[in-house]
């Protein structure tokens, strides 16, 4: 084994009751190099980061660190053992500050006791080593996702991790976002650190990364190979087992004169949306696309009646409506809708999936005094497990068990059971698989084949692109443009970001003559 090798996993196998979740998987990570490990949901990556974070002891093979062998029993060991890991969903403290989550496995001691004010030179030395500019003493809890994930890194650089495990870790970033990002992977390799990137985003793995694992079923079916050798249908066909691209969807018919199921008139929102204006029709599928922080998902919540309407009309099929709840937008006016947030607003992790699904109907199953009728729930429940094709053990399993592109299925299961007639659709695939994608695109197109109108928020310019009949584009809470979609990526994401682009310029610009005239 070559001194350049920092970490070494020769024929991990890890076997659950039923499942053989690893069967001989093999990873070979290298000084200063940027590692994929790519693989559909429920391909072993999530297991085979548990045993390497000490999460899950391995039932066969070897982990090495640097040569020796290692058996770490708990994450806490693997950080000592310089393996570092950042979750898709962060582990902060919120109300803690920078420097004190950076710090918090080992912090500064004097006379016994934590030493605060010592927390901020090592915090901040950290931060300038990656190039990050974000003051030391901010409340977590005050920062964007992306300023997070970056603080998470600062974190792992704090315990002199030489292995970071990235999960996921552009999932809720924005373009901008996202490169910043792998401005700080790129001097984490050039400092000799070993990045692994786990991520559903092929185009990001072929940028980025010097060398890939794909994992099928639990095995090694490609092993530290350079991306560069692969065309990515080729990296596809291995994670999938068969070739897979997108199927052209067949055009969809919708009268475009019909009376809209969701208008927005000069809409304004306390959340600062000025003069929003737009139309769903049935059967038709409108993509709200911009920028984290463009506003889509506060515009929504503000029909839904989360944020406050200060201005403007809303009108669900021909009514003027003045919505206060998520809960009166379903029961009198039928609009579901599907959060970016499965795991806390989309699900009941906890409960099992025929409660998840009739959660929405329970008034409609309901019997004398009240009581539910577990015969009709299984029912229910049953019929749109079969129709959206979820994967599961059985009605009785906890949401929680199921993986990432389930949930989701789940979540929407449950507006399809209340017979939603207007469905918006926020971030539908994110951290899902391309399989996973590919049949939850299937699915959104053939309900809006159905009549079903739907509005779309996704930040994936190639699922917006799929999917949209309409694209509504917005920047900094207003819409700044509209384009009829013809589904050609090359034109329309050129369409797309030139509307962004142009709006950023015209900001630029308005900034400097306020600054000249001053």
């Amino acid at each position: 084994m070559t001194d350049d090798v920092l970490l070494a996993c020769e024929n991990i196998v890890k076997v659950f009751p039923g499942v053989r979740a690893l069967d001989g998987v093999g990873l070979t990570l290298t000084a200063g190099s940027v590692h994929a490990l790519l693989g559909e949901n429920g391909a072993g990556k999530s297991t085979l980061i548990k045993v390497i974070t000490g999460v899950h002891p391995p039932d066969g093979g070897r982990l090495l660190r640097r040569g020796e062998e290692i058996h770490p029993r708990s994450p806490l060991e693997a950080t000592r053992a310089g393996i570092g890991v950042v979750h898709q969903e962060r582990n902060l403290i919120p109300g803690f500050s920078v420097a004190e989550n950076i710090t918090l496995q080992s912090p500064p001691a004097r006379r016994g006791l934590v030493d605060r004010e010592a927390m901020t030179e090592p915090a901040v030395r950290c931060l300038a080593e990656l190039g990050l500019d974000l003051d030391p003493q901010r409340p977590v809890r005050e920062m964007s996702v992306a300023q997070q994930q970056l603080v998470e890194m600062a974190k792992a650089l704090y315990t002199e991790s030489e292995v970071l495990l990235l999960d996921e870790p552009t999932a809720s970033l924005s373009p901008q976002e996202a490169e910043r990002l792998f401005d700080v992977v790129r001097r984490l390799k050039e400092r000799g650190t070993c990045v692994v990137f786990v991520s559903h985003k092929l185009e990001e793995i072929f940028a980025i990364c010097d060398t890939v694992t794909v994992l099928s079923d639990g095995r090694s079916v490609l092993q530290s190979a350079p991306p560069a050798e692969y065309a990515q249908d080729d990296v596809v066909t291995l994670m999938v087992g068969r070739a897979h691209s997108v199927t052209d969807m067949t055009p969809r018919a919708f009268d475009t004169s019909a009376e809209p199921a969701l208008s927005l008139s000069g809409l304004c929102t306390a959340a600062g949306h000025q003069d929003v204006s737009l139309d769903v029709r049935p059967g038709e599928i409108v993509g709200l696309y911009g920028l984290v922080g463009a506003g889509r998902s506060e515009l929504v919540k503000a029909v839904l009646g989360l944020e406050r309407v200060t201005a403007g009309e809303i009108r669900v099929y021909g009514e003027p409506v003045r919505i206060s709840s998520p809960r009166e937008a379903l029961h009198t006016y039928g609009i579901g809708y599907l959060t970016e947030n499965r795991k806390e607003e989309g699900v009941f992790l906890e409960q099992p999936i025929v409660r998840n699904v009739t959660v929405t109907v329970w008034n409609r199953l309901g019997r004398f005094l009240g009581d539910i009728s577990a015969r009709r729930e299984r029912e229910v429940a049953q019929d749109l497990v079969d129709r959206l094709g979820i994967r599961v053990s059985g009605l009785r399993q906890n949401a929680g068990e199921l993986s990432g592109g389930n949930q989701q299925k789940v979540s929407l299961a449950k507006w399809l059971a209340a017979d939603t007639r207007l469905l918006v659709v926020d971030e539908p695939t994110v951290g899902v698989d391309v399989r996973t994608k590919h049949a939850f695109h299937e699915l959104i197109w053939e309900l809006a084949r159905g009549g079903l109108p739907i509005l779309l928020i996704s930040s994936d310019l190639t699922e917006m692109v799929t999917l949209a009949d309409r694209v509504v584009v917005m920047a900094d809470h207003r819409v700044r443009g509209e384009l009829d979609n013809d589904h050609d990526y090359d034109r329309m994401s050129g369409k797309i970001i030139r509307i962004i682009h142009d709006r950023a310029v015209s900001a630029v610009s308005a900034v400097a003559e306020k600054g000249a005239a001053s």
